[in-house]
């Protein structure tokens, strides 16, 4: 339905289908926002990313995820229509933020999609530095907190040392040479969101949970995209530590450590095949 003008609000559970939502022309950049608890911070995000697209010469959509929020981001997220670009949003059951990501990629229409945490903790800018790595023939662009030209603000000691733990573990039993899968800021190209999306596996079972989810649902999408062949561009950036992060020290390290040893099992049953 149509909440009003230029915003298409829909509202399905996981496995409803979304049919007549792809026609007409593919705009060149699709925008998906999950958004859990997000009612705060929403507005000034997607006013910072509106601004951003109506500078552009490209065309683009926005699509928010609302991952079952218990605040009011479902309504917050359709008051705020825009004329610059094809704007929708979508409630779903909460299942985390793996499977609002995979909703909205399947829900986008672009030739490229960017995925984005709705904090914005990398600039909505920076998405210039991956669609370049995207013309130059990479088929996937992501965000890097490390590299020379990185930077990380007001980040706690805490959570680099989770980091750097997690990417040992990761360059070890998934991904050699990509040294920062957990950025929230990727670009993939049509070709990959048609073709590895639907094979992924991890935090899919269409299950509603409770709280935060924090997945390395990341790693599982770059593992396959490699395993068939795709191009990743690592693209340093600058990152800012958000106040009122989701991610919780002692029960997530350990879930994304369980993840990545589940990608790697179902790597070595064949499930990616």
């Amino acid at each position: 339905m149509t909440s009003r003008e230029g915003v298409r609000t829909i509202d399905r559970e996981p496995n409803d289908s979304h049919s007549g939502v792809k026609s007409g022309p593919r705009p060149f950049l699709s925008v998906v926002v999950p958004a859990y608890n997000e009612e705060l911070r929403l507005p000034a995000t997607l006013e910072t990313i509106r601004q951003f697209l109506a500078d552009q010469d490209y065309t683009s959509e926005v699509i928010v995820i609302d991952d079952g929020s218990e605040d009011r981001t479902d309504s917050v997220a359709r008051e705020l229509e825009s004329d610059e670009f094809q704007y929708r949003v979508l409630r779903q059951r909460h299942r985390g933020k793996a499977a609002a990501v995979r909703a909205g990629v399947e829900l986008s229409t672009g030739q490229n999609i960017l995925f984005t945490d709705a904090d914005l903790s990398t600039p909505i800018e920076a998405v210039s530095q991956l669609i370049e790595m995207r013309k130059s023939g990479y088929d996937i662009a992501i965000g890097s907190r490390e590299g020379m030209q990185a930077r990380r603000i007001n980040e706690p000691q805490y959570r680099h040392l989770m980091g750097r733990a997690f990417n040992a573990v990761v360059q070890l039993a998934a991904i050699r040479g990509i040294r920062d899968t957990q950025c929230g800021f990727k670009l993939v190209s049509r070709e990959v969101a048609d073709q590895v999306f639907p094979k992924l596996l991890v935090h899919q079972s269409g299950l509603t949970i409770r709280g935060p989810r924090v997945s390395a649902f990341d790693v599982e999408l770059l593992f396959v995209a490699r395993k068939f062949g795709y191009t990743i561009a690592e693209v340093p950036v600058v990152w800012t530590h958000a106040t009122g992060s989701k991610v919780r020290p002692g029960i997530d390290s350990l879930r994304m450590f369980i993840d990545v040893l589940t990608v790697r099992w179902n790597a070595l049953r064949g499930k990616y095949n």
